[in-house]
């Protein structure tokens, strides 16, 4: 890092409405939209208005209130169903922190998060953990103590429905009667802790990320204002990302939700025939996704399946060129955006007027960034932000419950972007995701974007492996059974690209490792290059 880096000012941002809770804003937007619009479903296909969800989660969030203590974390491993956000907006209601889970991360990195959050009970459904295989890791996850010898104790909702007495329901109808005072009596500050998200862990144990009220509202608003041309309450949102992917939660359900947009719900991303006939069946106009998963829907829908899709806004990975090509057909747009869980998440994204293929847009008001030299790379810098909607800080498994804020307020993304005249951000690339090969800094990701200029139909990964004569070497990772490295060097000379962006080696796998929010799982893809060293 340098002393003056280049810094660019945020745009204007009404901070105002975010000094309120994320069930404050609930209300608040229940007031805006009419409290009898139906503003949530799921694959069950019995919507809630604003009114149920609010009366729902007083109900079931006095019926967790009994068990458990005022700001206290309570774990949370559910899909996308209407109950989540019932039990996350009923645990704020009443001043509780959730934490919500990944539960595709395994035993490891979840006993991690358990400690690193220091949660003693966990809410979770039994058709969930039947249907999604979970019991064994369930049951690994309850046998673990913390330090105090306490084990975790699991709470399933079909057993708070149950406990819920006909004096509960009549309680919920009466204090959604009165919910700005019973609410108030109950609540968190608006910089309290609300909800607890967790890396992926790609480079060590994922850690915790601590996340307001303010910040996940004020992002919430930032995409709102950002986009304001682009969405209206009208608009229908699809979203099968999970919720315990910030993209999942703030950009697909808390936006729309304070928004005055109504939800759909789907439990799984990787349902590739079921989402696009949820989408037909419910005339989604608005998709969030990544673009694994868009691929997996174009190519399993019907004709007229995602017909209704106006916009699909896109992030977590880069965009391909066969991807919008793919949903050409229908004549979608596909905004990509850029974010990080630590900014709760959406830092920049493309828009309708200004959809500028190979950026992820402008920066979202209210952030300002700042971009350090690195050496060794000649366009662009370190990014670093900062704004209402960057996280209260990181909790770690090995010093439990404690929030490291970030310094000054700034984050580091540890991305390499470029950012030009009109304010349009380009990533180069993660800053661990450069290769030195020779002497000269190499882009991982900028090698990807070669390779799909050859073959677009296929998924590739490029990771860096240890090389005694050049420091490291390039691997391709690619599902395209045929790959063969004389056309790539072919291609690559008459293109003009220089020799150090051609792998050294090809390894073909039946698919690329994904993680369950649509990030490729580079730990595991770095491995099978790893393994498949005698090719070097």
């Amino acid at each position: 890092m340098i002393a003056s880096p280049r810094m660019l000012p945020p745009a204007p941002f009404d901070l105002a409405p975010t000094g309120t809770t994320l069930f404050g804003a609930l209300l608040a937007a229940s007031r805006r939209h009419g409290r009898g619009k139906p503003i949530l479903e799921d694959v069950e296909r019995n919507p809630l208005s604003y009114s149920k969800l609010i009366v729902g989660a007083f109900v079931i969030g006095g019926a967790l209130a009994r068990v458990t203590i005022r700001r206290e974390t309570v774990g949370i491993v559910l899909p996308n169903v209407n109950g989540l956000v019932v039990t996350l907006m009923g645990l704020n209601a009443f001043g509780r922190t959730a934490a919500l889970l990944n539960f595709t991360a395994g035993p490891k990195s979840l006993k991690a998060a358990v400690r690193a959050a220091q949660i003693s009970m966990l809410i979770t459904s039994r058709r969930f953990i039947e249907t999604a295989k979970l019991d064994d890791v369930l049951a690994e996850l309850a046998a673990d103590e913390d330090a105090n010898g306490t084990a975790l104790r699991v709470v399933y909702l079909e057993d708070v429905r149950k406990s819920v007495s006909t004096a509960d329901k009549i309680k919920g109808v009466v204090r959604a009667a009165f919910a700005k005072s019973v609410h108030a009596r109950h609540a968190q500050a608006p910089d309290d802790p609300a909800i607890i998200l967790f890396t992926s862990g790609t480079e060590g144990l994922p850690k915790g990320v601590v996340l307001s009220s303010r910040n996940l509202i004020a992002n919430a608003l930032q995409i709102a204002a950002h986009a304001k041309s682009a969405l209206g309450p009208d608009d229908v949102v699809m979203n099968p990302l999970p919720m315990f992917h910030s993209f999942g939660l703030t950009a697909a359900a808390l936006m729309p939700l304070y928004c005055g947009m109504k939800i759909v719900l789907y439990p799984s991303p990787l349902h590739y025939k079921q989402v696009p006939a949820l989408i037909a069946a419910t005339k989604a106009s608005i998709l969030f996704s990544t673009d694994t998963f868009l691929q997996g829907y174009a190519r399993a829908a019907g004709e007229n399946d995602l017909a209704s899709v106006r916009v699909v806004v896109c992030g977590a990975e880069r965009v391909k060129d066969a991807t919008r090509t793919l949903w050409s057909r229908w004549r979608t747009q596909i905004l990509e955006g850029y974010g990080a869980t630590e900014c709760s998440p959406v830092i920049a994204c493309n828009l309708p007027h200004n959809n500028t293929p190979g950026t992820v847009g402008a920066l979202l008001p209210g952030i300002e960034a700042r971009l350090e030299l690195v050496p060794g790379i000649s366009e662009g810098g370190r990014l670093a932000v900062r704004g209402p909607n960057v996280m209260l800080g990181y909790m770690r498994a090995d010093h439990p419950g404690v929030i490291e804020p970030p310094q000054w307020g700034w984050h580091d993304t540890g991305d390499i972007v470029a950012i030009d005249a009109q304010g349009l951000v380009t990533i180069k690339g993660r800053a661990k995701r450069f290769a030195k090969i020779g002497g000269e800094m190499v882009s991982l990701a900028a090698v990807e974007t070669m390779l799909a200029e050859l073959w677009p139909e296929a998924n590739h990964v490029v990771v860096a492996l240890p090389d005694a004569r050049k420091g490291e070497q390039l691997v391709l990772v690619t599902d395209k059974a045929d790959a063969d490295k004389s056309v790539l060097q072919e291609w690559a000379k008459a293109e003009g690209f220089t020799e150090l962006w051609v792998p050294k080696a090809i390894l073909v796998v039946p698919q690329i490792p994904v993680l369950g929010s649509g990030k490729v799982d580079l730990p595991t893809t770095m491995e099978l290059a790893r393994r498949s060293r005698p090719l070097l």
